[in-house]
């Protein structure tokens, strides 16, 4: 796996008028998730969940309003989104596959997959398909290593993968 980095020191957050953290989960932040935490940091992972349950990722606006709320750096929300799989920064195609890339995936061939999922969908890993329906990912290892080589797919894993049945995944959930 290669770290890719990008020159983000002056990029501009897309922000709108509109707060993510809405009056209702406001009061559920407040009232049910902090409660049951000695500190904001203690909350940050209930409150991410449910940040995006609302929306489907957790928008950078978002991340903003949670540092305040929790009274944390702005930094450490988004290093705790980043760094976590369950949480996305980007808003997610309707269908998600997730391509495990651990040792034992690797060792069965998981590269073969991802390219031919990347010439499928029109995308590269972590990006989503232009029509919204697919958005491509390389996960860590998801535990199956003697049914490698693996993926997770809309939260369901597939196991002993080969090109030819994740074509037959892909294009039922295109016709869906």
């Amino acid at each position: 796996m290669v770290w890719k980095t990008k020159q983000s020191a002056n990029t501009m957050l897309e922000m709108r008028e509109e707060p993510y953290l809405t009056p209702a989960l406001m009061d559920k932040i407040i009232k049910d998730i902090m409660p049951r935490y000695a500190t904001g940091k203690g909350a940050l992972m209930t409150t991410l969940h449910e940040v995006q349950h609302e929306y489907g990722y957790i928008p950078w606006q978002a991340m903003l309003e949670i540092s305040k709320v929790l009274e944390i750096s702005a930094a450490e929300v988004a290093d705790v989104v980043s760094f976590y799989e369950d949480y996305f920064s980007e808003p997610m195609g309707e269908n998600i596959v997730g391509i495990c890339q651990s040792i034992a995936c690797e060792v069965c061939g998981h590269q073969a997959i991802i390219d031919h999922l990347k010439d499928k969908l029109g995308v590269d890993v972590h990006e989503t398909s232009a029509d919204g329906k697919f958005t491509l990912l390389a996960m860590e290892c998801l535990g199956s290593c003697d049914n490698a080589p693996c993926a997770l797919v809309n939260g369901k894993q597939y196991n002993n993968l080969s090109v030819s049945m994740v074509d037959e995944i892909i294009d039922k959930l295109s016709k869906e």
